[in-house]
């Protein structure tokens, strides 16, 4: 079971990052989808995320970075 304080987390990079999207605030959106793949790698590195809550939240953030990809200036 995830920790409800790193869902709270991961969920608010999220919403930070939809925010962004919808606002097209892209710089903010890029920085929002860094954070999100970083914060993901150091729990995994950590032990605090289990891998299968990890391969969850790696799709979302996959796909949001598949998405982005043409975002640029």
């Amino acid at each position: 079971m995830l920790k409800r304080s790193v869902r709270v987390e991961l969920d608010s990079i999220l919403n930070d990052l939809r925010i962004n999207l919808e606002n097209n605030y892209k710089d903010l959106a890029h920085d929002a989808l860094k954070k999100l793949h970083g914060t993901l790698e150091d729990y995994l590195k950590s032990g605090t995320l289990k891998e299968k809550d990890y391969k969850k939240y790696k799709k979302i953030a996959d796909d949001y970075s598949n998405r982005m990809a043409d975002y640029h200036h």
